[in-house]
């Protein structure tokens, strides 16, 4: 294929990602400096759409953003009024009392939010001071110049299934800046393939991951508490996986209900999206969701790894926010905040450059801020937390680790140093031969849904003639050894039903249903074999999520 013409516009700065880290980010760039040429890429069909988190926001990182806040009206309306966690059997459950955790496991002071909505309120105030914002922007490509991230490639559309372009394609355009950020969130392509060319995580733990899992419920006025917050951990992952649920009571009648299943299980007949599916059945959750409906679905992975799984954050022109990097405090259940202070911290550092007259090298200041600044003072005292529970499960993790954020947060040092994560997420896959298959119930459509019903929830669609973005790397994997050896978990760990082994024996094949995909990446987290690439598809395709 010839070599392809595309127009090029210039910036200060190029950001991918209109997420919490991306957007503060913009914001503080124009706060600084009136003048600089910011502009951000999103590829979801506006910006929220591809948002999904719990959401308990702390506010500190839009308290340093835009300090009054309330006065512009952002959208953080439920303060958190009640704060249970507990500890559930396959009939009853278990309270966890708050009083022997340390202070920073309160969530007095925070929010329950549609980051979703957040993130459309502050693009509208990063346009009010200049920001230009482009939805529908998938940046599929990295611009270089020689060994530097010069911009990114954004806007292509209309290639056909064998990558060639279609009738109506648009080559996009090149938008080269000074400084391009990756604000993309959790295994962002771009970001992976920085990560990988820059040798980034070379000396770093390898990287955590939770598949979470969200429904929106509408609820009976009877059992709503607005402002309620809950956690559960135990039944029904007990002894398979480590994860657990939130409960958030939302405004008009709503509950945020979720479900994370830590991606380092073993057993490859796990089934995280029937385990969320199963918990909505327990006695405490199947009463308060009676005679309510769900109005909305969604998925995304979370980055687990914290403070030793950071990789470096500065290339050649480019650094990484937010979860692109790695920010999520585990415990805590919160990223969002760590994400904005990222965004400022990066913003800062890239002003003072190009007011120095510098572009294109590595914005060490940033990566010291980082690392010295109120991020670090949030993640390393829980630094042990998730090894604990990696290494001796639940309860340790609740005593030992409760332990270890203690004298970590009082004194400033752990009995365990800095515990360290052992491998990947797919390289703790166990045999098939060595477990047995897990009997799920069948959803009831009442409380519990198929996957395909519940896709429809998260009003996902792609243009059906475009290349697959799930790329193999050797087409005969799947079957030849996934299948095989691991009883192709594809099938199972994805929370969308993209992957399908039809057939069996000689006769299997392996389906990829890319229409379904919520860009979740789990798949390219969890593959045993990693042989499955995620890729941006075109600009606007996936999910369309309205106020996850």
């Amino acid at each position: 294929m010839a070599e392809i013409e595309r127009e090029s516009m210039e910036y200060d700065v190029v950001i991918v990602g209109a997420g919490p880290s991306g957007l503060s980010a913009a914001i503080r760039l124009k706060q600084i400096d009136p003048d600089l040429n910011v502009v951000v890429l999103e590829k979801g069909s506006e910006v929220g759409a591809h948002i999904l988190s719990g959401a308990v926001l702390d506010p500190c990182g839009l308290d340093a953003l835009i300090p009054d806040w309330r006065e512009k009206g952002a959208p953080l309306k439920t303060p958190v009024n009640e704060d249970k966690f507990y500890l559930l059997s396959a009939d009853g459950h278990m309270t966890i009392p708050h009083w022997p955790m340390p202070k920073l496991m309160s969530n007095h002071g925070n929010y329950i939010v549609s980051m979703a909505n957040v993130c459309r309120w502050m693009a509208e105030q990063a346009e009010e001071l200049g920001v230009e914002i482009f939805p529908g922007m998938a940046c599929s490509e990295i611009v270089w110049d020689g060994n530097r991230v010069a911009g990114v490639v954004a806007g292509e559309m209309g290639l056909s299934a064998d990558g060639t372009p279609g009738p109506n394609y648009e080559p996009g355009m090149e938008l080269r800046g000074k400084y391009v950020f990756l604000s993309e969130g959790v295994r962002g392509s771009l970001s992976k393939e920085v990560i990988a060319k820059f040798n980034l995580s070379e000396g770093k733990c390898p990287q955590k991951f939770g598949l979470g899992m969200k429904e929106i419920w509408e609820i009976d006025p009877a059992k709503h508490k607005e402002g309620s917050v809950t956690h559960t951990m135990g039944w029904p992952l007990d002894h398979n996986a480590g994860g657990g649920s939130f409960i958030y009571h939302i405004e008009n009648n709503q509950v945020y209900i979720g479900f994370v299943v830590h991606l380092n299980y073993e057993n490859p007949y796990l089934y995280p999206y029937m385990e969320f599916q199963r918990f909505k059945h327990h006695p405490m959750v199947a009463e308060l969701l009676k005679g309510g409906k769900r109005v909305a679905y969604g998925a995304r992975a979370i980055s687990e790894g914290g403070w030793q799984a950071i990789p470096k954050l500065t290339a050649p022109g480019a650094v990484l926010l937010g979860c692109s990097a790695g920010l999520v405090n585990v415990p805590r259940i919160k990223g969002n905040h760590n994400a904005m202070l990222s965004g400022i911290a990066a913003a800062n550092a890239a002003a003072a450059a190009i007011k120095a007259g510098r572009e294109g090298d590595e914005l060490v200041e940033y990566e010291t801020d980082l690392r010295s600044g109120p991020i670090a003072k949030d993640l390393k005292p829980v630094r042990n937390v998730k090894p604990i529970w990696s290494w001796w499960g639940i309860w340790a993790s609740m005593a030992l680790g409760g332990l270890d954020m203690w004298t970590n947060s009082l004194f400033g040092f752990s009995f365990f140093g800095t515990l360290k994560h052992k491998k990947t997420d797919a390289a703790h896959t166990g045999l098939a031969k060595d477990f047995q298959p897990i009997d799920y119930p069948k959803p009831d459509g009442k409380l519990s849904f198929d996957r395909l019903t519940n896709v429809s929830f998260s009003f996902t669609n792609h243009e059906e003639s475009q290349p697959c973005h799930l790329k193999l790397k050797d087409a005969g994997v799947p079957i030849s050894v996934n299948l095989a050896k691991y009883a192709e978990p594809a099938q199972r760990y994805c929370p969308a039903g993209v992957y399908e082994v039809l057939g069996e024996g000689a006769d299997a094949k392996f389906q990829i249903n890319f229409q379904n995909c919520v860009h979740c990446k789990t798949c390219d987290i969890k593959d045993p074999s990693q042989n499955i690439n995620w890729t941006t598809p075109q600009g606007g395709d996936g999910p369309n999520y309205p106020n996850m």
